[in-house]
């Protein structure tokens, strides 16, 4: 890449060569691309060897099978179990599992196309939405997980980091459903566990608090959503149905239907309910970021309301006093 510089007053040109980022731009490029392609190889050979059952288990035994919910759980199936299955390969174990990768993928796309009203089609939703490449990518590599090949695992998901902004961890459990709308600097930790229809949208944080080991990441439940710029750090449960304002800051467990405000947040509506003294009753079916009531701003008008209070208190004691000095000296 050449920077041409021309200076009109003396018409003198200058030619600078930039080519260091283009280098760095395509090793990056390059790099990502090997590991996706070395990525996809081992992906195919832990399927194959699935296929084929591995030990004399089945090839439907152990983590990996694909649960109604969306989620990975091992379940201890051995050859000898009630249902009379024998050891080797279950006919039609392929067959299951590519439905159930079209299925998640249908589910995901059908999830954009329900709640961004942007999306005008099922081809701008697959090569067009990061978020949904991200979340792609994020089951490829969650797959090699479980399959422990750590390395390419995380791969796969620095790469489509990389490429989409969106950071998810190999190791996370994510249900069905889930979109990430904008998605840039969405961050999704490793032990997190996150149901199924949920929505994230851009610069959301399921983080940790610090080095602590095994869970350390928060739980969010079925149909949650979580705002812009909001953080739930620490290996905390949300509910089902809640909704996560934009910047909050969430340090504590969430109760089922309720939506939770501010740093740190707390809850403001519960079950369609607003949380407090001489609340009215209001209609919540969707996070409504307008209307919803400010934790610190509420706080901030009680002490206001205190100290004008104290001040009339303090005004009448000093009138009382000056009339009663005024009644001595007469």
């Amino acid at each position: 890449m050449k920077l041409v510089i021309e200076d009109h007053r003396t018409g003198e040109v200058r030619e600078f060569e930039l080519r260091f980022p283009v280098k760095l731009m395509d090793s990056a490029a390059t790099a990502a691309g090997e590991a996706a392609a070395k990525a996809g190889k081992i992906l195919s050979e832990v399927l194959a060897e699935k296929l084929r059952g591995k030990d004399g288990r089945s090839a439907g035994s152990g983590c990996g099978a694909g649960t109604g919910s969306g989620k990975h759980r091992c379940e201890d199936r051995s050859s000898g179990s009630a249902s009379g299955r024998t050891n080797g390969p279950e006919p039609g174990v392929r067959e299951s599992f590519i439905k159930t990768i079209e299925r998640e993928i249908r589910e995901d796309i059908a999830a954009v196309r329900q709640r961004d009203p942007a999306a005008r089609g099922t081809a701008e939703v697959v090569l067009l939405y990061s978020g949904f490449h991200a979340i792609l990518a994020y089951r490829i590599a969650h797959r090699l997980y479980l399959g422990k090949h750590y390395f390419s695992a995380r791969a796969v998901s620095q790469a489509a980091r990389f490429f989409t902004g969106i950071e998810i961890h190999p190791g996370a459990e994510i249900g069905n459903g889930l979109f990430i709308d904008h998605g840039m600097g969405v961050v999704i930790g490793e032990t997190t566990v996150i149901g199924d229809n949920c929505t994230l949208y851009q610069g959301v944080t399921l983080g940790g608090t610090g080095k602590d080991v095994g869970k350390r990441h928060p739980t969010l439940g079925d149909n949650v959503m979580v705002g812009a710029g909001a953080k739930v750090l620490g290996p905390i449960k949300i509910g089902d149905n809640v909704k996560i304002a934009a910047g909050a800051v969430v340090l504590k467990e969430i109760p089922d239907c309720s939506t939770a405000v501010g740093i740190p947040a707390k809850v403001v509506r519960r079950r369609g309910v607003r949380v407090g003294e001489g609340a009215e009753k209001v209609i919540d079916s969707e996070l409504d970021h307008l209307h919803d009531p400010d934790p610190v701003a509420q706080q901030m008008a009680e002490l206001e309301a205190k100290i004008e209070k104290l001040s009339a208190e303090v005004d009448r004691l000093s009138a009382a006093g000056n009339d009663k000095k005024t009644e001595e000296e007469d």
